[in-house]
């Protein structure tokens, strides 16, 4: 279901895979590619990217001829490394909210979504 960035926090990682979710990891598994080639994996799985690059939006609405199933980009680290997963947890626990075929911001306060075609 998720593609952790080599940025995603570990513990966010793991804390997630403890509430169930599928998440595979580029830290894990992949240390040291780039963009582009964590864009192609999530294509390839159908996975959706977590990361903490907001570079992934210019790559998605600038240069991409093929984008990702969907990217949730956290502008925010909070206050300790779990945040990012205790926040993408409280995300999807809202039953009106899509993360496929969009670009995710979430913020400590504020959630954006921004769609675009797979």
């Amino acid at each position: 279901m998720f593609l952790a960035n080599e940025n995603f926090p570990r513990p966010s990682t793991i804390i997630l895979r403890g509430n169930g979710f599928t998440i595979k990891s580029i830290q894990e598994d992949h240390a040291g590619i780039g963009d582009a080639e964590v864009m192609q994996i999530a294509l390839d799985l159908n996975l959706i990217i977590l990361t903490f690059d907001g570079d992934y939006g210019e790559l998605i609405f600038k240069y991409a001829k093929e984008n990702p199933p969907a990217v949730v980009f956290f502008r925010e680290k909070g206050n300790h490394p779990e945040f990012a997963a205790q926040s993408l947890i409280s995300l999807l626990a809202i039953n009106s909210v899509v993360l496929s075929g969009a670009f995710t911001v979430i913020e400590a306060n504020n959630v954006r979504q921004r769609f675009y075609s797979k």
